[in-house]
């Protein structure tokens, strides 16, 4: 009896060991841990208010620190009527800008990218469609994504559900890579380490309870 407590015990505890823990990209007061397209102090357009990052004027992006290959990334989101932004993972500095692939965040009714499949909210931006069934909330109200880069395949999730599965190395990707504007880009979209981007597109949003898990 004592051999199998024993034995079992090793087993959660190598199980917890591989599950790394969660840490949060946002303190929920201050933008510590964040910083502008440049490497210094975040735009004044972010600004924090109730729990919240709130993209309230002329800012640029907002970089994280931090750089991370794979993971699991979550947040919550909501934006104005009409407005257009996006996560960013895996995003390197290149001749370009910044660039990676992007979480599309929009308001699909409101914005003319919402009339196309991949550049719809939650779409691997221009590349992937999201799922036609998807549940997206109207604007105003918090949307739940979340974001699995896991080697050389991509998940995009939407408020519990899964709307984006692409194997970059499958048969499917080249041919979506190259009708995108990142068909020239070499090794776009990993698996490499990236920064995580809060994109700045002119328009209001919000973003909360941001956490990550992986390396």
């Amino acid at each position: 009896m004592l051999r199998e407590i024993v034995i079992a015990g090793l087993m959660v505890g190598a199980a917890t060991a591989e599950e790394p823990a969660w840490i949060s990209l946002f303190d929920g007061k201050t933008l510590s841990g964040w910083t502008s397209a440049t490497g210094g102090k975040p735009g004044e357009g972010w600004k924090v208010e109730e729990g919240s990052i709130h993209r309230a004027g002329k800012a640029g992006d907002l970089i994280s620190e931090k750089e991370f290959t794979d993971f699991e990334l979550e947040f919550d989101w909501k934006v104005a009527k009409g407005a257009n932004s996006g996560v960013k993972y895996r995003v390197q500095k290149t001749a370009g800008g910044w660039l990676g692939p992007e979480y599309q965040v929009l308001d699909d009714t409101g914005h003319p990218n919402g009339k196309v499949a991949d550049t719809s909210a939650a779409s691997l931006y221009e590349i992937v469609p999201a799922a036609k069934d998807k549940a997206l909330k109207p604007p105003g109200e918090w949307n739940h994504s979340r974001i699995v880069a896991k080697g050389t395949v991509l998940e995009h999730w939407l408020n519990g559900k899964q709307v984006v599965k692409i194997d970059i190395e499958g048969t499917d990707w080249p041919g979506l890579k190259k009708d995108s504007k990142f068909a020239k880009v070499d090794g776009f979209a990993g698996p490499a380490a990236g920064h995580i981007l809060l994109q700045d597109h002119g328009d209001e949003v919000w973003f909360r309870s941001i956490r990550i898990r992986g390396h």
